[in-house]
C-alpha cells in the first residue's frame, strides 16, 4: 500500500524535474548584486517563478547604505510557448532595506524599513539549447514602505519623527536584468 504514494510522488517529482529551470541573474550580478530564482511550470503556456535578490554594500558612494533583500514569487504567462519567446507576468513581492532612496541622494539621509511591491514584469525568453536559455526582462509597479528615517552623518535620532514607522508609496522599475537559466 505505501508503494502506491511513492510512485506517485516520483512521477510527480520526475514531471516538475524536467520542466524546471534555475536561474542566475547575469546582470546585477555585474553589480555584485546577486538574484538567484526557479521557474517552474504550473501550465500549458504558464509558469511559475521565485527569485530572490540582495544587495550587501554596507556603503554606496563612500556614506550611502544600500542593504536590501527583496523576494518576487510572480505568475508567468507565455504568448508563443513556455520557455520560448515573450511573456508578461505579475508578482506580489516583500523586501527589507537599509538605503538612501533616490529622493534622498544629495542629502545626509537614509531608510532602514521593509516593504511590499505589487507589479508586473515583461520579458522575452532566448532558448539557446535544450538545457540553457537566457531571459531578458524589465518589472515594476506600486512600492509600499514602511521605515525610520536615520542620518548618515553621525547625527543622532532620526529625521522624521513617525510615532511608529514612515510610510512611503511610489512607482518604480525595481526589476531587471539578464537571468541565465539552466534546466533541471
Amino acid at each position: 500500500m505505501k508503494k502506491i504514494p511513492a510512485l506517485i510522488i516520483l512521477l510527480f517529482c520526475i514531471q516538475l524535474h524536467s520542466q524546471t529551470f534555475i536561474k542566475f541573474n547575469g546582470a546585477t550580478a555585474l553589480l555584485l548584486v546577486p538574484n538567484v530564482g526557479i521557474e517552474t511550470s504550473i501550465g500549458e503556456k504558464t509558469t511559475f517563478s521565485a527569485d530572490v535578490m540582495a544587495s550587501f554594500w554596507e556603503s554606496f558612494n563612500g556614506h550611502h547604505p544600500m542593504k536590501f533583500v527583496t523576494v518576487t514569487p510572480e505568475v508567468r504567462y507565455h504568448f508563443k510557448e513556455k520557455y520560448n519567446g515573450f511573456y508578461a507576468g505579475a508578482h506580489i513581492g516583500a523586501d527589507k532595506y537599509e538605503l538612501q532612496k533616490w529622493n534622498y541622494w544629495n542629502s545626509n539621509k537614509y531608510e532602514d524599513g521593509f516593504g511590499y511591491r505589487i507589479g508586473a514584469t515583461v520579458g522575452y525568453n532566448l532558448k539557446l539549447n535544450d538545457k540553457f536559455l537566457l531571459d531578458i526582462f524589465v518589472g515594476g509597479g506600486w512600492h509600499q514602505g514602511f521605515y525610520h528615517g536615520y542620518y548618515n552623518d553621525g547625527t543622532p535620532g532620526r529625521y522624521e519623527k513617525a510615532p511608529n514607522y514612515n510610510k512611503s508609496g511610489e512607482w518604480l522599475p525595481y526589476r531587471g536584468g539578464v537571468m541565465i537559466s539552466y534546466k533541471l
